[in-house]
């Protein structure tokens, strides 16, 4: 067994640099080759520990001569352990030792003085003498160290026998020594010290040879030269590496040159499409005048020839003459006007056969009349050129070519065209993409004026017409001490946008010119801090005193904030009747308040028209009065008006309409009421209105109000939906428990019910709700809503299936009228809630706002809040609508899909 300990005293810089480099293996090559030195010794040696060996006599002295020459090649260093220093000898040659016995043979015979002198501190020699041990003799074993020389050898060093040869072990551990203390001083670190101690067990370690062992120390020395190789091949690729990537960086502005020289290049084809382009059109330009030119040549050549041959013709078959003053003509032959007498904007056409009377032609845009019509001839029209009359139409050096109707200028592009460069009582044609004249319409009866990018949109009579949309802003009116006097009934001011033959704007009231049923929709935000509350009100007025279709009250707020609701109703109206928006406060209060404001909502104010052709039927009815408080509540109706009372009816109880026939019904249900408690706050209120099919009861929508506590308020519900003969509408509010309610009933309009009844044959109607996938949360910035269809499928109304427009948008098949009703529930700390209609239409691609309405910030202590959007409007073939919502300052946190939430669209022909 081998036992080597390591002393080793060095700087912690110099360590891991030495054991990266000779010393490791010189160690290791060490302990191997003083093991195997250690097999030969003899199992009895022990180390001596007694006096000097011999009988005391003096040391010989040392050798000296050239065989005990100092070191040339370095200087001695130094190695330590524990505390006595040990020295290397200067001289690579040694004293020769004995070889050990081979494995197996007898040991030799102990020196002189037994085993343990063979083992003792010093040397001992021949003649009994001791001899100290120098520098690595002292940790080599002592039959391993140097014989003594005789006394002789001292005085002449020439005389002294040739030293053997060193075993490889000596020449191993002097090897090691001399590298080990010399790397240790090299780097500055401290003395290096070696402990060795050898268990040797006979007949276990096997010496290798010399040759083996110098050729390991070669391979080690070699290792090192190839590390240090290594290194330097390290540093020539980290500067390869360098180099390619400045060649790389190189590399990179040459493909960025190439791409702005390719990116030129591009600019300058597109610069030679257009000089192309405008070259081709100036080519056909040439070929068309040169054409005409032709033309006009050949005419004027041959029409002196063609008008003789004609008037010989007319010579031949007729011979016409005057009779009398009244210029008579007669046909000698044949009758050339068998005609009859036609009227002031009709000609005889005898080019046909027989001869009748045709409308006078007349110019289309862009033309002017050579010739007015008369009564054999018709209106000869010529086309305008454009470019000749204004040269300068297209600019200085814009190219313009004359066109049937209008004018092309070469080179524009489509944008810059729609910007008004055609000028006035011209438009841009994208189809034709050139300049044509706006349409004149007859008897001025505009229903769409010319822009910049569309003709002129002529209105028609509306002698056969079924049903007609119109809608109108709402504003406070003017007052100049800048008091609204809101106590005595404030008339709103009506504001049309455009010209509607069935009604007009009067007095800031509505006059109806025509008989027929109405139904109006009015979106309404106010912020004020009124006591009790305000009442908005529908108010028709007529040869008898007035009555008020239908209000909503708004309660007072916990602060100032806005706050919306939503106003319907339906009524019969006939010639000379008004219809008027009213706004009052039950105290005197408010007109002392100038904190009163009207949100200025996009079109607030719809309503559709039904001519009783239709067949429609209109019903209104109210609310009996309830004077005791109670929670959930069915009402009982008392029909005031209905145009047809064999189409609707009430039931036994009187808390439904019945229906006779099948079709289609929009409905409006507004309720008055009165609350205390603050679980009424905290959930608030729902109202549920149902349809009986067959005996069995399901739900149609569920409308949610946030409630109050000690206040007046009022809940709303509108829809629209299909109908069978014999089906029921009925109505339910729930309230939460432990909160007291009363619910007022009379003729005031604040709790009325109004419906009018289509038949199928002109209408239709779906219901949907919010899509619970892809609802938005969030700060919400104008998002379109996604919705689910629950009832089945129409014709004229369809929620689109699959594109870019799936689930947001639903599209029109057929020119009408449509009505919207959307209720949505949710919870959100927005400062303003606004809740837009778009609509889409195939000449405006982009969405246009038709109906907007706006929540205010939630009532404190209120979990869910609700905003309710109502609206007429007109549609046609590929209309498009949509709902999109804007959170201004604030998040939303949560929408309901299910109760609270829904969404309803009638659909009426025109």
């Amino acid at each position: 067994m081998l036992h080597i300990a390591i002393h080793l005293q060095l700087s912690e810089e110099a360590w891991p640099e030495m054991l990266g480099r000779r010393l490791w293996w010189a160690l290791c090559w060490l302990g191997v080759c003083l093991s195997l030195l250690c097999a030969g010794a003899s199992p009895a040696a022990e180390s001596c520990r007694g006096p000097p060996c011999g009988g005391g006599e003096a040391p010989p002295p040392p050798c000296r001569g050239a065989r005990c020459g100092g070191r040339t090649g370095r200087p001695a260093r130094s190695f330590l352990h524990t505390a006595t220093p040990l020295r290397l000898p200067q001289g690579k040659a040694a004293h020769a030792v004995p070889h050990a016995p081979p494995a197996g043979s007898a040991p030799h015979p102990p020196a002189k003085g037994g085993a343990q002198e063979a083992f003792c501190g010093g040397d001992c020699a021949a003649n009994g003498t001791r001899r100290d041990c120098q520098g690595l003799e002292c940790r080599l074993l002592p039959r391993l160290r140097p014989r003594p020389r005789g006394p002789g050898c001292a005085a002449a060093a020439e005389g002294c026998p040739e030293p053997a040869l060193l075993r490889a072990a000596e020449r191993a551990a002097q090897f090691a020594g001399d590298d080990i203390a010399y790397a240790a001083s090299e780097r500055g670190g401290g003395a290096l010290g070696v402990q060795l101690t050898c268990d040797v067990k006979p007949g276990e370690n096997e010496v290798p040879s010399e040759d083996a062992l110098i050729l390991q120390l070669h391979l080690a020395k070699g290792h090192e030269k190839f590390t240090e190789m290594l290194k330097s091949q390290q540093q020539i690729i980290v500067d390869l590496q360098q180099k390619l990537a400045e060649q790389q960086h190189v590399l990179v502005s040459q493909q960025r040159e190439i791409l702005e020289q390719q990116r030129k290049m591009y600019e300058q084809m597109d610069l030679i499409k257009v000089q192309y382009g405008m070259l081709f059109d100036t080519v056909k330009q040439m070929s068309f005048q040169s054409l005409q030119e032709d033309i006009q040549n050949y005419f004027e050549s041959h029409l002196q020839g063609l008008q003789n041959q004609v008037r010989n013709q007319l010579q031949k078959s007729y011979s016409v003459h005057k009779v009398e003053v009244d210029a008579k003509v007669i046909n000698v032959g044949d009758s050339l006007l068998d005609c009859g007498l036609c009227e002031s904007d009709e000609f005889c056409d005898f080019q046909k056969k027989p001869s009748q009377c045709e409308k006078c032609t007349l110019c289309p845009a862009g033309f002017f009349q050579m010739a007015e019509c008369s009564a054999n001839s018709d209106r000869i029209c010529q086309d305008r050129d454009e470019c000749t009359e204004s040269p300068s139409i297209c600019g200085e050096r814009i190219k313009c070519l004359n066109t049937p109707g209008g004018f092309r200028c070469l080179g524009i592009a489509e944008k810059d065209a729609a910007l008004g460069m055609c000028g006035e009582e011209y438009f841009f044609n994208k189809e034709m993409q050139e300049c044509q004249a706006c349409l004149q319409c007859e008897d001025g009866m505009v229903a769409v004026p010319c822009s910049t990018v569309s003709d002129t949109v002529c209105s028609v009579t509306s002698e056969n017409k079924l049903a007609e949309s119109w809608a109108a802003d709402i504003v406070l009116p003017y007052v100049k001490s800048g008091i609204s006097q809101v106590y005595s009934g404030l008339n709103l001011k009506i504001k049309g946008k455009l010209p509607c033959e069935i009604l007009s704007v009067e007095d800031n009231n509505l006059v109806f010119r025509q008989h027929g049923l109405l139904w109006t929709d009015l979106n309404f935000a106010v912020k004020h801090n009124c006591r009790n509350f305000l009442q908005l009100s529908l108010k028709l007025n007529g040869s008898e005193e007035g009555y008020e279709l239908s209000g909503v009250r708004i309660e007072q707020p916990e602060g100032k904030y806005f706050q919306s609701t939503s106003l319907s109703s339906a009524a019969e109206v006939e010639p000379s009747q008004t219809l008027s928006v009213y706004l009052r406060s039950p105290n005197q209060f408010c007109n002392q308040s100038k904190d009163l404001s009207i949100y200025d909502l996009n079109t607030p104010l719809s309503l559709f028209w039904l001519s009783h052709d239709t067949g429609a039927v209109a019903l209104s009815a109210q609310m009996s009065t309830a004077m005791h408080y109670q929670t959930n509540y069915r009402p009982t109706f008392k029909i005031i008006s209905v145009s047809d009372p064999y189409m609707l009816s009430l039931s036994h109880d009187g808390r439904a309409i019945k229906f006779t026939e099948t079709g289609v019904v929009k409905f409006v249900f507004h309720q008055a009421l009165y609350s205390m408690g603050h679980t009424c706050v905290r959930e608030g209120f729902s109202l549920i209105s149902y349809i009986n099919r067959n005996g069995t009861n399901s739900e149609l929508m569920n409308i949610f109000k946030s409630g109050v506590n000690y206040r007046d308020t009022s809940i709303s519900a509108s829809g629209a939906t299909k109908v069978g003969a014999g089906d029921l509408i009925s109505f339910e509010i729930l309230s939460p428990a432990q909160c007291n309610v009363r619910y007022f009933g009379d003729s005031s309009g604040i709790s009325m019910f109004s419906l009018i009844w289509i038949p199928s044959a002109v209408s239709s109607a779906i219901l949907a709700t919010v899509s619970v996938t892809g609802l938005p949360t969030g700060a919400v910035r104008n998002k379109l809503l996604d919705f689910t269809q629950v009832s089945s499928h129409e014709k004229q109304i369809q929620l689109v299936s699959s594109g870019q427009l799936a689930q947001k948008y639903f599209i029109f098949t057929e020119k009408g009228i449509a009505n919207l009703a959307f209720n949505l529930k949710l919870i959100h700390s927005c400062n303003v809630l606004k809740m837009t209609l778009n609509q889409l239409t195939m000449d405006h691609m982009q969405p246009t706002a038709i109906a907007q309405q706006i929540g205010g910030q939630m009532p404190e202590g209120s979990i869910w809040t609700s905003v309710s959007l109502r609206a007429s409007f007109e549609v046609h073939n590929g209309t498009l609508i949509s709902v999109s919502l804007d959170c201004v300052r604030g998040r939303i946190n949560q929408i309901t899909h299910e109760h609270g939430t829904s969404i309803s669209i009638l659909w009426i022909s025109s």
